[in-house]
């Protein structure tokens, strides 16, 4: 499954990467990608072991705001 998250605060290469780590770290995460430029976060990954809500709360733990 694809998901794209509006990710609020992400300036940086530093940025891109505390949230790429984050989202690679949870189990069932597939694929990321950053894209500052727009704020959004691209990611594909296994329904049925990982959900949003767990996504969104690595990113919320990173500093950033999820809509």
């Amino acid at each position: 499954m694809k998901n794209t998250l509006h990710v609020q605060g992400m300036t940086c290469g530093h940025c891109k990467m505390a949230v790429t780590n984050a989202l690679s770290e949870l189990e069932g995460v597939k694929q990321v990608e950053v894209h500052l430029e727009k704020g959004t976060v691209d990611v594909e990954y296994d329904e049925t072991k990982v959900n949003v809500e767990k996504m969104k709360e690595a990113i919320e733990e990173q500093g950033y705001d999820v809509k």
